[in-house]
């Protein structure tokens, strides 16, 4: 008995028809739409301000015109977080949308995630498991809609039900966690965003399609797609994935700790990935919560300073603005200068000869990132340095969104699941040290013996070697880097250290950074705790997700061996030597 489980959205704004896709692409049990981010929990929770009947992602309302009657015909189950802030509200909507299209749709909804209101914050709620899914799915929901659960719950929910496990089976479930962490953000895990894509035919991965995972009864899974459609997946492909914002062996969650330095990987045929040996722990006894509040206001302009003398234009444009700030007595409680050198020397075109100065500002209030900013901007037009101009002139400013994570008892939180018959039932949760383990730290594994010195190196980009993939938890970065050969795992193990990543990213330096060691991916995950500060809504970054952090990582030279150099760029899916220069070979 398999339960094959599909993706269709790994984001609100991903792919529309994904859904018609997923339905119509080839057999599945469920389909899954993972919508919520912690920017999207403060999109949302403006957009409940304005419209107390809103708050959920209506992108996934507009889908359902179709593929409610596309499910009903294909007896395909629809589980989703679409609900955001408001699962009822969506739960209605759906209800009336089935209604006026005469389909007999069975709608339930899970709750309990909000927590109690706090002075300052706009949304706080905490991430719920499966359980909830489970309850509605076994009462014969067609759809089920939630609010904020892990994105793996999304899956491991409809695994519950299906094979019937309990609370405690602990490896199944996390074998699930994994699968639906290789789920939850779409195309990644068939070709996109992938560090190696330069290594496939592109006509695959210009519309990769989305995931699917083949759940099998005791948790082990295959990630696979359906037939015909684009992209790849691979073992690097889902190992990239794995990767994608986790942090240590321990990968914590409501319905259990999965370790994911327990995780196998095999290719399994073409597009397919099996995933096996994974073990699992009691979850803890507290459940992660996301809390956003409005930090402010921002502002930021964008001069452009070209050809000559670029250090020289932008000292004074910073003196002529910060002079200006005085003037006005209005200065902001931040002011950020950031100077992109972009420009080079005799360039064939304007744009290649040109910097960008960025200047960001943030106050509390309005008044000093608005006429302040503006002002002193605009009015240096025609009194600043050579060929002034800006990419475009700064607007008003605007609030800018803060997102925090907090911990809350897991029993203080009502997790209520609203069957299709409107009964509402509240589910347990797991209590004392038998069914709870607190979190603790892995100690680092065995590390594979060096390779013998006295080689041969080469300079060479690390990406030559290595694959990377970096997102954001709140404030902090991950980078996940893996290797294909047992070579390079040798020599990255030892020679990428933590700082050794500080020398390589000089932004990381003032950052406490932690690393990771997973053998059987052949992978070392690292954690920078505060290089984002206070999250993607901050935009306190150039890259405020942290998105290209791994590919920045990638593009930095050192001393490579020459060996491992032939060994990961000589083997399938790696670069064929003949297309590394040969200074590097």
């Amino acid at each position: 008995m398999i339960l094959r489980i599909g993706n269709a959205s790994g984001f609100y704004g991903d792919r529309f028809d994904a859904v018609h896709e997923m339905l119509t692409g080839g057999e599945l049990d469920v389909l899954t739409g993972d919508y919520l981010a912690e920017l999207t929990m403060l999109i949302l929770g403006r957009d409940l301000l304005k419209d107390p009947k809103g708050g959920y992602a209506k992108t996934f309302l507009r889908q359902m015109e179709e593929g409610l009657g596309l499910a009903h015909e294909r007896g395909v189950r629809i589980v989703t977080n679409a609900g955001g802030l408001n699962p009822a509200g969506l739960a209605d909507a759906l209800r009336a949308l089935a209604d006026r299209l005469g389909l007999p749709t069975r709608i339930a909804y899970v709750e309990g995630d909000r927590l109690p209101p706090r002075d300052g914050i706009l949304t706080a709620n905490a991430y719920l498991g499966g359980a909830g899914i489970a309850a509605c799915l076994a009462a014969g929901a067609d759809v089920v809609v939630t609010g904020r659960v892990t994105d793996a719950a999304l899956v491991t929910g409809p695994a519950q039900w299906r094979f019937g496990w309990g609370p405690e089976e602990y490896d199944a479930l996390a074998g699930a966690v994994v699968a639906g962490h290789v789920l939850e953000c779409g195309t990644q895990a068939t070709g996109g965003n992938y560090a190696f894509f330069t290594h496939h035919d592109p006509r695959d991965l210009r519309r990769p399609g989305f995931p699917l995972a083949e759940i099998h009864p005791d948790g082990t899974s295959v990630i696979t797609k359906h037939p015909g459609t684009g992209g790849v997946v691979d073992l690097g492909t889902v190992t990239a994935q794995l990767l994608y914002e986790t942090a240590g062996a321990r990968y914590a969650g409501p319905d259990v700790t999965a370790r994911l330095d327990t995780v196998r990987l095999t290719q399994d045929g073409p597009d397919r990935v099996r995933i096996d040996g994974v073990r699992g722990e009691a979850p803890p006894p507290t459940l992660k919560a996301g809390l956003t509040r409005i930090g402010g206001h921002r502002n930021e302009v964008v001069f452009v300073l070209t050809g000559l003398d670029i250090e020289a234009k932008a000292q004074l444009v910073k003196e002529q603005v910060e002079d200006a700030f005085e003037r006005a007595k209005s200065r902001p409680a931040d002011v950020r200068w950031e100077l992109a050198r972009t420009d080079k020397s005799d360039a064939d075109t304007e744009e290649t000869a040109s910097a960008l100065l960025r200047l960001v500002v943030r106050d509390p209030a309005p008044e000093p990132v608005g006429r302040a900013l503006t002002g002193a901007a605009i009015e240096l037009a025609l009194s600043s340095y050579p060929g002034f101009h800006v990419t475009a002139p700064p607007g008003k400013g605007a609030p800018y969104g803060v997102f925090e994570a907090a911990y809350v008892p897991a029993s203080d939180v009502p997790h209520t699941a609203v069957l299709p018959d409107g009964t509402r039932v509240t589910l347990p949760v797991p209590v004392g040290p038998v069914r709870t383990r607190d979190l603790e730290p892995v100690a680092e594994p065995p590390l594979p013996a060096p390779l013998p010195d006295g080689g041969p190196t080469r300079r060479a980009p690390l990406g030559l070697v290595a694959g990377a993939r970096s997102g954001d938890k709140g404030g902090d970065a991950n980078v996940g880097v893996w290797v294909r050969t047992e070579a390079a795992w040798r020599w990255v193990v030892h020679a990428l250290t933590v700082d050794a990543l500080k020398q390589l990213l000089p932004e990381a330096r003032d950052f406490d950074v932690v690393r990771h060691v997973l053998p059987n991916l052949r992978a070392l995950n690292f954690v920078v705790t505060g290089i984002l500060g206070e999250g993607v809504a901050s935009q306190a970054r150039f890259d405020p997700q942290a998105k290209a952090l791994g590919e920045w990582l990638r593009a930095r030279e050192l001393d490579v061996p020459v060996d491992v150099l032939e060994s990961s760029c000589d083997r399938p899916g790696g670069t064929p030597v003949n297309d590394v220069p040969e200074e590097l070979l």
